[in-house]
């Protein structure tokens, strides 16, 4: 398991570069240090736990509980804390809509955007539509929207409005 949590916690803070310019918070990349500290805290929890087993030591034994019910604890208090801060975490991801807006072609916010896109098979905000309210689409005046925005099994998708089966 914690093995796999350290995998977890690299991968995120490998791929946060290429989503960097939507997350502006400074602690963004907290949650996957987090998950990259509980899975050492594993490890060791673990080591104790199969030393303490084999040598039959009930001190051993007790310290491993101890840990494991302070985890516990620890756990439930998560919970809570995420529950009672869910609304700040949806105000980060609020920023999105100013990246769209930010959108030309040509900057790195652009790129993001088409990365984000094409990485998560989607199209806007919310859908396609979003795209008719940026200043990207109106100075372009060709009713389209980014060929990031295209089905990666059509080709020669021109990202037109009026073809929507091909977004």
């Amino acid at each position: 398991a914690g093995a796999g949590l350290s995998y977890v916690g690299g991968y995120v803070i490998n791929t946060y570069k290429s989503y960097d310019n939507f997350l502006q918070d400074k602690y963004a990349l907290l949650p996957a240090v987090i998950i990259i500290c509980v899975a050492i805290v594993m490890f060791i929890i673990g080591l104790i736990g199969c030393c303490a087993t084999c040598r039959e030591s009930r001190v051993g034994l007790g310290l491993f509980l101890a840990i494991i019910l302070v985890i516990f604890i620890a756990e439930v208090a998560a919970f809570v804390l995420a529950f009672v801060y869910r609304e700040k975490g949806r105000r980060v991801w609020g920023h999105h809509r100013q990246v769209y807006g930010k959108y030309d072609g040509k900057n790195p916010e652009s790129a993001v955007v088409d990365y984000l896109q094409e990485q998560l098979h989607c199209c806007g905000v919310k859908n396609y539509s979003d795209w008719t309210t940026t200043q990207w689409f109106n100075s372009t005046g060709n009713n389209s929207v980014p060929l990031s925005c295209c089905r990666q099994d059509v080709k020669n998708c021109t990202g037109r409005l009026d073809q929507p089966q091909e977004l």
